[in-house]
């Protein structure tokens, strides 16, 4: 009985045979022969082979939308307006951040910050070094200025003592307005006309400030009696220099698209009063 035992283990199958037969005539139709390791390596190939065409349907065909949690079109969209919603949020939050540190140092006495600088230096943090640098450079030229207005004739006991609502100002620009005032986000205005168009001083004075900027372009500033200043920005041309004497409707610049933030033609204009920016439309017809 062990014999045939032992005998029976010796004889282990290794080979098989896979065949089709027709039920009706049993005819054999087709014969496969394999073993145990064939067998394993064709299901393993078979599988990989399988894993492969599910993942290239998934990936690569809009199949893979049905599969839940996957972003499609309209999600996506809505992510990006998202983050179009958000970048316009930091940048509101940091014009009211900008607008508090101002009206502090207003009431301290001191000198306020430029929005316009520390807005394109919030945008361009690689280069924040060299514009501070620069807006430093800047800020000690116009101080310079300020202790040299002596120079220019511009001198308070030659001034007329009249509020700004007296006076006649002329149009520095004739054009369309495609900007407006607004006291915290936009403390200027910007108006657009044809290229080449002429840009004028609105008033008697005496130009301190004439030069180039990365930014803003062809910049010109021009001192007032009445302690008013009036800023011209992203000028093509400049047709006066620092230290000119100006007169009303005087011809002082053409209009341009100078500076990087600029987006076509037409001209940035301030009017300050006081060591404050006014709204221009209230006292300049355009």
């Amino acid at each position: 009985m062990a014999d045939t035992q032992n005998s029976n283990r010796e004889k282990k199958i290794k080979h098989f045979r896979l065949a089709l037969i027709d039920d009706r005539t049993h005819k054999q139709l087709w014969t496969g022969h394999f073993t145990r390791t064939r067998l394993v390596l064709v299901a393993f190939s078979f599988t990989v082979v399988l894993c492969a065409v599910i993942y290239s349907t998934i990936a690569f065909t809009p199949i893979r939308t049905f599969i839940p949690g996957y972003p499609d079109a309209r999600s996506k969209r809505a992510a990006i307006q998202n983050a179009i919603r958000v970048d316009s949020l930091e940048n509101v939050i940091l014009r009211w951040e900008l607008y508090s540190e101002n009206l502090k140092r207003v009431m301290e006495g001191d000198r306020t910050i430029n929005l316009d600088s520390i807005i394109n230096i919030r945008k361009l943090p690689v280069e924040q070094d060299r514009d501070l640098s620069e807006i430093n450079r800047q800020d000690s030229l116009l101080r310079q200025h300020v202790k040299e207005e002596e120079q220019f004739d511009i001198s308070a006991r030659e001034r007329r003592d009249l509020p700004i609502e007296g006076l006649l100002f002329f149009t520095p620009l004739k054009g369309v307005i495609s900007q407006g005032y607004d006291p915290i986000v936009h403390p200027y205005i910007d108006i657009t006309a044809a290229s080449g168009s002429v840009v004028k001083a609105i008033l008697d004075g005496t130009v301190i400030f004439d030069a180039w900027n990365d930014d803003t372009g062809y910049t010109i500033q021009i001192q007032h009696e009445g302690d008013i200043v009036s800023i011209y920005k992203h000028n093509e041309k400049l047709l006066k220099k620092t230290g000119d004497k100006v007169t009303a409707g005087a011809p002082i610049a053409l209009i341009g698209d100078t500076g990087k933030i600029s987006t076509g033609d037409h001209l940035h204009f301030e009017l300050w009063y006081k060591g404050e920016t006014v709204d221009p439309t209230k006292h300049i017809n355009f």
